[in-house]
Parts: structure tokens; sequence; C-alpha cells
């Protein structure tokens, strides 16, 4: 029975061969049958589900990481150590992110950073100004200030340069309280003295700065009187004469100093508009989105050298997230992308710990519609429907590319009434400064 199922084989193998040929003759290639052209299926245009989905699966693409070649562990440790090394050497040097991009030639084939820095908006003088140089402006338009109002100036230098705020409440109250005995006990000529080594004005107001130029404006001049029962002498604040004519001014100075906040310059998003590119899930970052101090860099080499020997530790998924939160406080600000279903992208500067609702605001105020309702999908295609979550919170730092989508059934009623549509949803005074990716 078998030979017989091996010679039926043998008879479809050789009839399945082909035509025979001579051994002298040049091999044929056996001609291929002409396939006739299957006609062209008219396109449909995706539908609304489709280009979310679509959008979802492109975001989930481009945040997918390329494989790395691997490499041991000796290796990661020796590169780790090179690259500490080199920021350490830096550190050393004092040189600021800015002097160092400048000392340093730059290499060919280098990529561009997607933003230059951080910026800040001075409230004072609306002048643009760069985070390291942050301080600086705000001291130099203060005192600038104190040709135009010496006691609102001094106001301004007590809360903004004391970074304790319980010292500076303690010391504001306690001047407060010279001020109203002064208002409400003129007569008094022991409220229009105050010792500069008295205990309490030592230890609360005489600490800090912009002080002593607050009791100069308000009327103070500094005098060295003889101590009553002794033969020594001390520094006093003495106010003159001519400010008792004034005393409804010492009810203001009390209120403008209760009252007052540190000056704090605001954040620049340096928002740009780009046109549709491949490249836009791609971030090259200024060290200015990095928490990082040149104290910390001994502390980072040791977090590294941890980070590479638990790469080969089986760890919960909990643990996992633990490390990644931590991770997330290093950075002070992000970067974030906005891709419009039309491709073109809205990218803006935020701080790390702001809430998602900043983001939806940020692109409400670029729309030419702004009650068009929309999502905002994160990578991945997650839905970032909490907008109380801070940034760090959600994974968008120190740089995410999200999607937007419009509300479906809102888009599908505006198309049914047939009006015209504008090519752009953006401001027509924001594509007008559209810029190309590099």
């Amino acid at each position: 029975m078998r030979k017989f199922f091996q010679e039926i084989k043998a008879d479809l193998k050789f009839k399945t061969a082909g035509p025979g040929q001579k051994l002298s003759e040049p091999s044929r290639v056996p001609k291929e049958r002409p396939k006739a052209e299957a006609a062209p299926k008219p396109r449909q245009a995706p539908t609304d589900e489709a280009q979310m989905a679509a959008a979802a699966a492109l975001a989930r693409m481009e945040m997918k990481p390329k494989a790395k070649a691997a490499s041991s562990q000796d290796a990661i440790k020796s590169q780790v150590r090179k690259e500490l090394m080199a920021e350490a050497a830096a550190s050393e040097k004092g040189l600021s992110a800015e002097e160092e991009d400048f000392a340093s030639p730059a290499k060919e084939g280098a990529a561009a950073l997607s933003v230059s820095g951080v910026y800040f908006i001075c409230p004072l003088t609306g002048v643009v100004v760069r985070k390291d140089k942050k301080e600086k402006h705000l001291r130099e338009a203060i005192q600038s200030y104190f040709s135009v109002d010496p006691v609102a100036a001094s106001i301004m230098e007590i809360h903004t340069f004391n970074k304790d705020r319980e010292k500076v409440r303690a010391g504001v109250e306690t001047m407060a309280k010279y001020l109203d005995n002064i208002y409400l006990h003129p007569e008094e000529e022991k409220y229009r003295k105050i010792k500069l080594q008295n205990k309490v004005f030592q230890e609360r107001i005489s600490c800090l700065e912009g002080i002593h130029r607050f009791f100069q404006a308000v009327g103070f001049e500094t005098k060295t009187l003889p101590v009553p029962g002794q033969e020594t002498t001390e520094e006093y604040y003495v106010l003159k004469e001519e400010m008792l004519t004034r005393l409804e001014d010492f009810k203001d100075y009390k209120e403008q100093l209760l009252s007052a906040e540190p000056v704090r310059a605001q954040l620049d998003r340096q928002l740009c508009v780009f046109k549709p590119s491949p490249e836009a899930a791609r971030f090259e970052l200024p060290n200015d989105f990095y928490n990082l101090t040149a104290e910390e860099i001994k502390r980072e080499q040791r977090l590294r050298t941890e980070a590479v020997e638990k790469a080969s530790m089986l760890r919960t998924r909990a643990m996992r997230e633990k490390e990644e939160q931590r991770e997330m406080r290093k950075y002070n600000y992000t970067l974030l992308r906005v891709r419009f279903p039309d491709g073109y992208i809205l990218q803006g500067t935020f701080y790390a710990r702001e809430s998602v609702s900043v983001l939806y605001n940020f692109v409400r105020e670029a729309l030419r519609e702004d009650w068009l309702p929309f999502e905002l999908l994160g990578p991945g295609g997650l839905k970032l429907t909490d907008e109380n979550l801070p940034f760090n919170e959600c994974g968008l730092v120190p740089s995410a590319l999200l999607t937007l989508a419009w509300d479906a059934a809102v888009m599908a009623d505006i198309q049914a009434v047939g009006e015209e549509q504008p090519a752009s949803a953006l401001k027509p005074e924001l594509l007008s400064r559209v810029q190309t990716l590099s």
C-alpha cells in the first residue's frame, strides 16, 4: 500500500514539472501569464472615528522607543562616568548654560534645539528675559522705580528678594505696628524713635533685605543719640519733624506693606505654530528645562549607577511608577506640542506643575472659534480627561506631543449646515508667523 501512494506522488510531481527538455539545451524560464488589471475602486474619506483612531495610532508609533544596540553593564557604567565627568568639568568652570553654548563650537550634524531656552516677562518693564537673567533684571527694574515711588519700590524689594516668607510676614507685621503707633499716637516721642540694636528689631526686621531703604523712604533718618542714664550712645531711626504733618500717609504705607505681594516674572509661553512635519515628536531641549544644579551632580551620579543596577532587577509596577514620579520631579518646565487634524502644530512652554486645564486654555486662545469643543490625546492616544492633574503626573514632562480631536457630533452639525469652513482652525495672525520644524 505504501508503494502505491509513493508511485502516485511521483507521477503527480512529474506532471507538474513542466515540458521536458534535452540536457544540451539551455534552460527555459516559464512564461508568466499576463494578469488582468483590477479596476481601481473609488476611495472613500475616512470617518471621524477612523481619523481619531489613526491619530492615536500615529501618536503611539512616534512615542515608541527605538531599539538600541545591546551593551554590557560595564559599558553603560563607563558611559555614565564619562558624562558625569564632563558635567562636573563644566560646573567647575562656572559657565552658565548660555555661556557654555557660546564657548563650545557647534558640532557638525548636531540637532537644533526645539526652543532656545526658558524665558520670562518682567511685569514692571514688559521685557522678555532668559531664566538666568531674570532676577538681575527684576532688581534693576525695581531699582529704577525708586526714582518714581521710593516707598512702593522698597516694599517690592522686601517682598520679592527675601525668600523666607515666614520671616517676611513676621518682619512686615512688626513694621506695620511701628507705623500704626505713629499714626495713632503722634504726640508720643517714644513711638517716633526706633533703637537699631533692639532685640526685636534685630531678629525680625534688620535681617530683611530692603528694610533700611523703606524706613528712609517713609521719613526716618539715622541718628546717634545718648542712652538715658549712661555715657554711651546708640544708633536710632528718628522720624523727621515734617512727617508729623502727613500722618495719613503712614496709614497708606501700612496698608501697602501688609497687602503687597512678591513681584513675579511671568513665564513666557513662546507660542509657535509649525507646518505639518514628521519631526513633530522629536525634541531637543536646552539645559534650562532641567532642574539640576552643580551640587546635585554627585547625587545624580549615584542615581544613575543605581539605575544601571536596577535595570537587571525584576520590579513591580508600583515600584516602577514611584521611580517614574521621582524622575519627573527633576523638571521645572515642559515643552508641549499639540497637533491639529490638519497637521499644523501649536507649541508652548509650561511649568511642569501646571495643570492640564492651562493647556486647554492655551489651545482655546489660539483658535478662530474658541467655543468649538475638543479633546486632547496624550502619548499613546490616552485622553486627558482630568484637567486638574499637573503635567508631571500625566507623563507630559519634559516634553510631549499631543493630538487634538474635535467633537464629532458638533463637527457633523457644522458640516450639515453647509457653511464654508476656513482651511485651518488657528487664528490668522498665528498662521502668518508659521514656521518649519528643523
